[in-house]
């Protein structure tokens, strides 16, 4: 398994995989490490960055993820949700076609092994507050902020 960082603007991320593909993404307090950037990550330093600067709003990376069935599912529906839109855990769990599994739904959330990629930080409790991110809820909201901010200057051009 390889492994790199990126220092974004909510921190450092270490990104770990392999030719296979992306692996996990974690924030991180610090480098452990000098490592050169390797090639089988190398795309997802870039689109990271290009997203973090304004130029990117979907993600197209190779995966190499660990997870049930159930937790599959639950994140590609969550990878399916547009740049500067939000689903509840109750829309997800609707749309995967088990509206009884909305906590379990917020579980494998919970577990996604590449945030902001699978973008998790975009689903939200049903009552429209912010709960459960991996990074922290500050950082849910400054990249619900950022992509809101985004999407608004759009409207403007």
């Amino acid at each position: 398994m390889e492994k790199t960082y990126y220092l974004a603007p909510i921190g450092l991320l270490e990104i770990t995989g392999s030719e296979k593909g992306v692996a996990s993404i974690s924030f991180t307090p610090k480098v452990e490490s000098v490592i050169q950037n390797p090639p089988c990550l190398r795309d997802c330093v870039k689109q990271l960055d290009e997203y973090f600067n304004g130029k990117r709003k979907v993600f197209n990376i190779e995966f190499d993820l660990e997870g049930s069935d159930f937790q599959k599912k639950v994140w590609t529906e969550i990878y399916k949700i547009p740049f500067g839109k939000t689903k509840s855990y109750n829309d997800i769990a609707k749309k995967i076609g088990n509206t009884g599994a909305v906590r379990a739904v917020g579980h494998a959330a919970g577990k996604n092994p590449v945030p902001i990629v699978i973008p998790c930080h975009r689903v939200i409790g049903s009552d429209g507050k912010l709960v459960g991110f991996a990074g922290g809820l500050w950082r849910k909201k400054w990249l619900l902020d950022f992509e809101n901010k985004d999407v608004q200057k759009e409207l403007f051009l």
